[in-house]
């Protein structure tokens, strides 16, 4: 036993015994039985008006007792278990003359189990002694009681699920750990049903399969500025597995990729030094342009003297209006400057820009 045991632990997604029920049993289900009690009760007090009170309330408690049992467990099998166990109970421990409010409750607790109530966003695969039967959409319709059973309620909205793919290789072999996110509806429920046996986990089980081949295929810098294509390709692909069990992809997006510590660090390096390699490169691009303005200007100082010197006295000048504080000079650059002859020029010209506004006026 334990052998077979370990056999079956190493198959995953193994398929495990669940309960599936038949019908739905809601408020509506409740109220149906509970008006079929109360004709019963009358029907039952015309026919034998001396009968005890108690006998009547201590069925219709066990009538209630069973459709708490049924809606916890809505299936034809133990509707039928509990109704031969309530006949039972009247032949032998209640009294015989209850068999009419017992007519009533078995004609109650059938007719019930087959009033269903589908959402707006709901349809409801019918089968019909094992064979499909319809699919049913919103609003009340009827199961034929012990022939009819629901397949399954299927959601119609749009569902979201996350899924990973754990230390899957790049294709330059580096492990990395992705997070997705896909956006899904059922397109079809027949499909849904019949086709697949768990449509939500083969699609969960199809997109990490899907999304660990797409990882093999791209580079990790690829990987890391390519998600919308990555998330693209995955969608695609995943699409056309699911799409003929009535399921469609409608998007798959990247919502995190984690690489290794190290790898980190060598990443967060390598950005460094390419940073500082394009700023040395932008740098080196700033000094060749400010050396062409300069040998320019250089063209344009050789032939104006006067224009060099006002241009030293100018920088000296913004040197210490800038710095705020005392600028010490050799004495010999003053005569190096010339000042008086540069002053003497500038002298001149004003006198001559006055004259020509006097002649004019």
């Amino acid at each position: 036993m334990n052998l077979y045991q370990k056999k079956f632990d190493r198959i995953k997604n193994a398929k495990t015994f669940t309960l599936k029920k038949d019908f739905s049993f809601g408020s509506l289900s409740f109220f149906s039985l509970a008006l079929f009690m109360v004709a019963g009760a009358w029907v039952e007090l015309l026919i034998y008006p001396s009968f005890p009170l108690e006998g009547i309330a201590m069925l219709i408690s066990f009538v209630l007792v069973m459709a708490i049992i049924i809606a916890l467990l809505p299936m034809w099998l133990i509707v039928i278990a509990l109704l031969f166990f309530m006949w039972l109970s009247v032949m032998g421990k209640l009294s015989i003359y209850l068999y009419p409010l017992a007519g009533f409750a078995t004609v109650g607790i059938l007719l019930s189990c087959g009033v269903q109530l589908v959402q707006h966003w709901d349809k409801v695969v019918v089968l019909r002694l094992g064979k499909f039967r319809k699919v049913h959409g919103s609003g009340l319709f009827f199961l034929i009681p012990l022939v009819d059973r629901i397949a399954e309620f299927v959601d119609m909205r749009i569902r979201a699920t996350d899924f990973s793919a754990e230390k899957t290789l790049t294709k330059d072999t580096v492990p990395v750990h992705v997070d997705a996110l896909a956006f899904w509806m059922i397109w079809d429920a027949k499909k849904a049903i019949l086709e697949v046996e768990n449509y939500t986990e083969a699609v969960i089980l199809s997109a990490q399969t899907a999304l660990r081949d797409s990882i093999g295929k791209y580079r990790l810098s690829s990987l890391l500025s390519e998600r919308e294509e990555l998330g693209k390709e995955i969608q695609q692909s995943l699409d056309a597995k699911t799409n003929p069990w009535g399921v469609s992809i409608l998007s798959v997006e990247i919502t995190d990729i984690i690489i290794p510590k190290e790898l980190e660090d060598s990443l967060s390096k390598q950005a460094q030094a390419e940073r500082e390699k394009e700023a040395r490169i932008i740098l080196g691009a700033a000094e060749v342009e400010i050396a062409k303005k300069f040998t320019e200007a250089s063209k344009q100082y050789s032939n104006d003297t006067v224009a060099l010197q006002l241009r030293s006295m100018n920088m000296i000048y913004e040197g210490i209006r800038q710095n705020n504080s005392m600028m010490l000079l050799p004495a010999s650059i003053l005569d190096h400057m010339d000042l008086g002859a540069v002053l003497g020029s500038a002298a001149i010209q004003r006198a001559q820009e006055a004259k020509e506004r006097t002649l004019e006026e």
